[in-house]
């Protein structure tokens, strides 16, 4: 058995002896610009401030329904149920990492009966009870321990990353999908205003044919005209059922239990990017967020590959008694104790310490090029975004213009119809123009809110968030 003393001075060593083997850590260079290439004016830059609040940014399009629904999407979507439930699987990790720093500690007890023919000895034939405390403990020397804590909190951190994506991506989903059936709310309601109109008009054919002064050809064209319009309404209203089955799955509800009214939309709600919106809020993309913590959690896996170059150790002790009766069991004369000390060194391994080290090296060499990587695709994404939003917002401007004037086209030449001056021909080109006109107006006006949704998205959130 060990002495005691001995091991004191050792187990000193060892301690003051703790540091970590891994390489220390530094966020690595993203690329960047002194400002977006699109931006509007008076676009001002400011630091990350990735861990703030992003808030309720649907409540800007001024939209109840949504509102409700996006409170909805929080608690019973399943990808964000998913998302939740690898974040905490991450943290218990973190926990059971940290556990492996303290002693593990054992208690064993028992007691078995032997016995023989009637030629065996008393001596052979009895009940015998043991019981022993063991601990055991492996020293952190070289940091490999703490390491792997480093490594799992990185994860965690990346993990409460992707939660938030999963939060940005369904909110972000369920916006765009209930925009876009209001939008075809209104093109359906528009649609049904048109049909009757061309009901309108296929009236005034047939009665200037039955009066003779108009060819059974009018009447025909109003016909065909007035069905292709009842056969795209009937689209619409598929199109609006699967939003509508879209929206369902999104808060987490089968689609046979759940509906939507139709509602009046005019689109007007558009939120615009504020003056002075800080160019911090591309930091805040969760995707950026999670692609870091990666490339911190491989930084760590490289300091724990490195501890296999050096040995291991352990300490453990255990205290224990074997007695033939239960009274004498906790007895001073039964009770025997030990304590120890055990080293492990790879001598040969035919480099493979090496090659895992070399692994972990190459792994945060791809961690840290899917980072900048990331931001090169947010840096896009902005961009993309604002050039839509100021794109949109002139196309809208022009296509109202459009179709103001193509509504009075249309009106102009049903008058001239009835008085006889064009075809038919010529009405049924104007009201088509008039129709495609009004129709390109909703969906640029959806457009444009779809677009401020995309950069909402874009920029990591809400802009209204609490400073930190």
């Amino acid at each position: 058995m060990t002495d005691p003393r001995l091991l004191a001075p050792l187990l000193a060593a060892l301690l003051l002896a703790g540091c970590a083997t891994g390489p220390a850590y530094r966020p690595p260079d993203a690329p960047g610009a002194a400002a977006f290439k699109e931006p509007p004016p008076g676009w001002i830059a400011a630091a990350p401030a990735d861990a703030l609040d992003r808030g309720p940014w649907w409540t800007l399009f001024d939209d109840p329904t949504l509102d409700q629904l996006a409170q909805r999407v929080q608690v019973s979507n399943q990808n964000i149920a998913a998302a939740a439930a690898a974040y905490e699987q991450a943290r218990a990790l973190v926990r059971e990492q940290r556990a492996a720093l303290f002693p593990s500690v054992s208690l064993d007890g028992g007691a078995s009966r032997s016995g023989g023919g009637s030629g065996s000895s008393s001596t052979s034939r009895g009940t015998r009870y043991q019981v022993s405390l063991g601990a055991s403990w492996e020293p952190d020397v070289w940091g490999r321990l703490r390491g792997s804590i480093s490594a799992a909190g990185a994860r965690a951190q990346a993990s409460a990353a992707d939660l938030a994506s999963a939060r940005l991506a369904a909110t972000g989903e369920l916006a765009a999908d209930y925009l876009n059936l209001r939008e075809t709310d209104a093109e359906a309601a528009l649609l049904r205003d048109t049909i009757a109109a061309y009901e309108r008009s296929a009236q005034i054919a047939q009665n200037r044919y039955a009066a003779g002064i108009a060819p059974k050809s009018d009447v025909l064209q109003a016909q065909t005209q007035l069905a292709n319009a009842r056969a795209e309404l009937a689209g619409l209203e598929r199109q609006r059922a699967q939003l509508e089955h879209a929206i369902a799955v999104l808060v987490g509800e089968a689609p046979a239990n759940f509906s939507l009214a139709p509602a009046t939309w005019t689109g007007a709600a558009v939120p615009a990017v504020p003056v002075g919106v800080p160019s911090a809020l591309l930091q805040r993309r969760p995707d950026i967020a999670a692609a870091e913590r990666n490339v911190a959690a491989a930084n760590a896996q490289i300091g724990i590959a490195r501890a296999g170059y050096f040995p291991s150790f352990s300490l453990s002790a255990s205290d224990g008694s074997s007695a033939s009766r239960l009274a004498d069991l906790f007895s001073a004369s039964t009770m025997a104790w030990s304590l120890g000390l055990s080293l492990m060194q790879t001598v040969f391994d035919a480099g493979a310490t090496g090659a895992r080290v070399a692994q972990a090296k190459a792994a945060w060499e791809q961690a840290v090029a899917q980072y900048r990587q990331t931001v090169l695709v947010a840096l896009q994404d902005v961009e993309d975004q604002l050039t839509a939003a100021r794109v949109l917002e002139q196309q809208q401007a022009l296509k109202r213009q459009a179709s103001e004037a193509a509504g009075q086209a249309e009106a102009q030449m049903i008058n001239r119809y009835r008085a006889g001056q064009v075809s038919y021909s010529e009405v049924v080109s104007a009201q088509v123009s008039a129709w495609s006109a009004r129709r390109a107006l909703v969906q640029a006006t959806a457009a444009r809110q779809t677009a401020a949704v995309a950069l909402i998205q874009a920029l990591g959130g809400g802009w209204h968030a609490p400073a930190p």
